[in-house]
């Protein structure tokens, strides 16, 4: 007596898998696509007020007051670390930007106080302030993912932009820059 085959004149449903498989991969990475940048994290503080700040200050340091995020000009928040590779490579652009007069308060994290000394006495200061915050429980607050991010806000402390990575290359040149100018503009508008 012959054999018979199940699925005679049929597909097996093991055929019909890495088809299936492939397709819902497409489909994923089409949707994907969609998204718009991703190079951008969202916050959800942007257009809201910024949120608090701890009062610890880096010892040797003024600490960040509440009335320096709402003074009426725009102010920088910088998220940064000692043992942060990118820190230091942005550092020389936040000296700069100091130089010209753009005010930004630092906020030290997940560091030693003697890491985060050494490293403005040996690369310079560039904030008006330097909260330090070694638990990290600010930058979590913020939503910092890792050091450095940088937050542009108005004169009356509302978040308008945030940057992740360091304020450096073309990426900080397309994106942050223009955040920046804009707010600038925005800020000289209603004075």
């Amino acid at each position: 007596m012959a054999e018979q085959n199940p699925n005679k004149g049929g597909v097996s449903p093991l055929m019909l898998l890495p088809p299936l498989i492939f397709l819902g991969f497409a489909v994923m990475v089409y949707f994907g696509m969609q998204r718009g940048n991703t190079r951008e994290l969202p916050s959800t503080f942007i257009g809201q007020p910024a949120p608090a700040l701890t009062e610890t200050a880096l010892e040797g340091y003024d600490g960040i007051t509440r009335d320096m995020i709402t003074s009426g000009e725009v102010t920088l928040v910088n998220f940064w670390a000692s043992w942060c590779p990118p820190c230091r490579v942005e550092h020389p652009n936040l000296m700069k930007m100091q130089a010209d007069g753009l005010r930004i308060v630092g906020v030290n994290f997940k560091d030693k106080t003697a890491q985060a000394q050494q490293f403005l006495s040996g690369g310079g200061n560039p904030f008006m302030a330097v909260a330090f915050d070694p638990p990290g429980r600010t930058a979590i607050d913020w939503g910092v993912t890792a050091p450095p991010e940088t937050f542009i806000l108005d004169g009356q402390g509302k978040v308008l932009f945030r940057y992740t990575g360091p304020l450096v290359g073309s990426d900080y040149e397309q994106r942050f820059v223009p955040a920046l100018e804009k707010a600038l503009a925005d800020a000289a508008n209603k004075s």
